[in-house]
């Protein structure tokens, strides 16, 4: 197997730290000699996070995957209006100010995945593709589509793979459309020690705060060392009413709050 270390590295020299990186691993741009700090880079911002989720695969309609749909919308229904959110809001900018968001719907893709691996260039065209029939919504400024991917499917992007050097990553297609894609935690390193949903649940609320705060990744809220807000805290957690979230970087308290 690649180095992990070596595979994050070229991942960050062709693009923008965007990923939740396997649990107990820490790449390497992380070990920093100075405290992390933001800067703003003028890019876009999600002041109002517009939430679709996308579940890819037959498998999604069937127990205990389709209960698991229905729990991920609740979570979406409780964070997008909690202190999450709140907290954000010491990256508001003169111009944009990030308040609570809300999740517009969501659809079930029951064509299945071709293939045991998938690369981003690939979820890039499944989201046109879907976007173009109408099964997915025109994007406003502010959607964010959350791509949920079977067991047992790995997803490939920028050289490196899903439980192999990351669990997650968001993106984006031109400066215009924001995504995130979650393969399911089918290994230890995306599990963490905890469940498969609160493993998803602390994910995807890693790159929901990093896709509001930078959506094209190193143009919004980054530090060219440590990442995005999320990659600094990644895999410290706190519970939400019932749900698990990480922390997120504070440049106000100087930690992950």
């Amino acid at each position: 197997m690649p180095n992990k270390k070596n595979i994050l590295r070229r991942t960050a020299q062709t693009d923008a730290i965007r990923i939740v990186p396997l649990h107990g691993h820490t790449p390497y741009q992380m070990v920093a000699p100075a405290p992390p700090t933001l800067t703003y880079r003028k890019g876009p911002l999600l002041n109002a996070v517009e939430v679709f989720t996308i579940f890819w695969g037959k498998g999604w309609t069937s127990k205990p995957l389709s209960e698991m749909i229905a729990k991920l919308h609740k979570f979406f229904d409780v964070v997008l209006t909690s202190q999450l959110i709140d907290q954000l809001s010491e990256y508001d900018t003169n111009a944009i100010k990030i308040r609570h968001g809300r999740r517009t719907g969501s659809v079930t893709i029951t064509t299945n995945v071709p293939g045991a691996s998938v690369t981003d260039t690939a979820l890039q065209a499944f989201l046109k593709q879907q976007r173009a029939a109408g099964k997915v919504p025109k994007p406003t400024a502010n959607t964010l589509y959350f791509i949920y991917l079977p067991p047992g499917v790995r997803v490939v992007m920028g050289g490196a793979s899903s439980c192999q050097a990351f669990c997650g990553y968001h993106n984006s297609i031109g400066s215009g459309t924001f995504y995130a894609v979650m393969p399911y935690p089918g290994c230890s390193g995306c599990v963490g020690g905890l469940t498969p949903f609160d493993a998803l649940t602390s994910t995807s609320s890693h790159e929901l705060c990093e896709a509001i705060t930078d959506p094209i990744p190193g143009q919004g809220w980054y530090d060219d060392t440590n990442g995005e807000i999320g990659d600094i805290c990644a895999w410290e957690t706190k519970k939400i009413g019932a749900y698990l979230v990480q922390l997120e970087w504070s440049n106000k308290a100087g930690r992950c709050v």
